[in-house]
């Protein structure tokens, strides 16, 4: 017997986020360890007449890959997954950590190599063209560990309840809920659409960009789980000033603590950290990773924890977040890069403010439109 959370969760993404119709091809993809919410994802798409496809990773394959693998190794990607991004209908990934410093060793130089890979781009091209088209519809689920929960200053069973709240499957109808939010952050995205240049003033922090030509994206449960943010992807070249981001950045489980980056012409001139200074300059090598592929809001007001997982954090209502390196294309952007890193600013703080063409839109974590 399935556990029932599992459950909820499972036909909440099946049904709601990609909506699996018959004889769509669905991608399943998790560490073994998430066995159980694997299982229940098998039996909606079974349910829904999709036909899905488990790749479950062995916990200790890529810290055992890192470490061993010569450049070559590193730069190679099989041919069987720009395949799959290819011909498959849906992608559903478990995403979650078994120990979140499984690759603390690993030489930053490593890390990097493995991002700059030219089949690795090939590959993320390949989904994000798809994608856009919504020729592929994919998700990404949380699932809780020990080791999240630990993260986060939690245990796992009050990790758990932080899950379900924010996904709402205490919910009788979480689906009913997701479409609410989708329907009230429509509103928003409809007001940011009409406007074109945006500043962003807070702590350490005044920042200029252009979102002319560009879309604002209503993100509502249908990509991520969970949810809560608006976003775009700013005009490539219009960002200038600087920016202090409030909380670590997260790169492969590393932590790299205030970062403040100061950009010109859309790119990155200067960039500093407390901690992780290395990495950071290593992160910003990688090509076209100096330049921002995303400016966004977070909406999710029901998220109030800084846990360390990015996939619940960049949704906290009262924060922005910018993305170094890959824009999306469904919101316009054209940058290409083999990372997309988000990092993450606390806007609640006194005079933390966003001007749109000249008028107060934002101030300290709400909105005043």
């Amino acid at each position: 017997m399935i556990n029932p959370f599992y459950e909820k969760l499972a036909k909440l993404a099946v049904n709601y986020s990609v909506g699996v119709k018959r004889g769509d091809r669905v991608f399943l993809d998790g560490f073994c360890f998430t066995k159980e919410l694997l299982l229940a994802l098998y039996v909606e798409v079974i349910k829904a007449g999709g036909h899905p496809l488990l790749k479950p990773k062995i916990d200790g394959t890529e810290e055992i890959f890192l470490k061993y693998a010569s450049n070559e190794q590193l730069l190679y990607y099989d041919g069987v997954m720009k395949k799959l991004f290819e011909e498959f209908d849906c992608y559903i990934m478990v995403k979650t950590d078994y120990n979140t410093r499984r690759l603390s060793l690993v030489d930053p130089k490593k890390l990097a190599t493995r991002q700059s890979s030219p089949e690795a781009l090939e590959i993320l091209n390949i989904f994000k063209v798809r994608t856009t088209k919504k020729e592929l519809r994919w998700v990404i689920l949380p699932f809780p560990s020990n080791a999240l929960a630990q993260e986060a200053d939690m245990d796992l069973f009050n990790y758990t309840e932080l899950i379900e709240k924010a996904l709402f499957l205490d919910n009788e109808d979480p689906i009913g809920e997701w479409n609410k939010i989708k329907n009230g952050q429509e509103k928003v995205v409809e007001f940011l659409n009409k406007k074109s240049n945006f500043h962003i003033i807070g702590e350490d922090t005044d920042l200029v960009l252009s979102t002319k030509g560009r879309i604002w994206i209503n993100c509502c449960g249908t990509e991520n789980l969970p949810d809560g943010e608006v976003f775009t992807s700013p005009v490539e070249d219009s960002v200038n000033g600087y920016i202090r981001f409030s909380y670590p950045g997260i790169y492969y489980g590393k932590e790299i603590e205030n970062i403040f980056l100061e950009l010109k012409d859309g790119k990155v001139i200067n960039a500093t950290a407390d901690k992780g200074r290395d990495l950071l300059d290593e992160i910003l090598k990688i090509e076209n990773a100096n330049i921002l592929g995303e400016f966004a809001i977070g909406t999710n007001y029901g998220i109030t924890n800084f846990t360390k997982n990015m996939l619940f954090d960049e949704k906290i209502g009262g924060t922005i977040h910018c993305a170094l390196g890959l824009g999306l294309p469904e919101a316009g952007g054209t940058n290409m890069s083999t990372i997309h890193w988000d990092l993450l600013k606390n806007m609640k703080l006194a005079g933390s403010q966003i001007y749109a063409d000249g008028k107060l839109v934002y101030e300290e974590g709400k909105w005043r439109i």
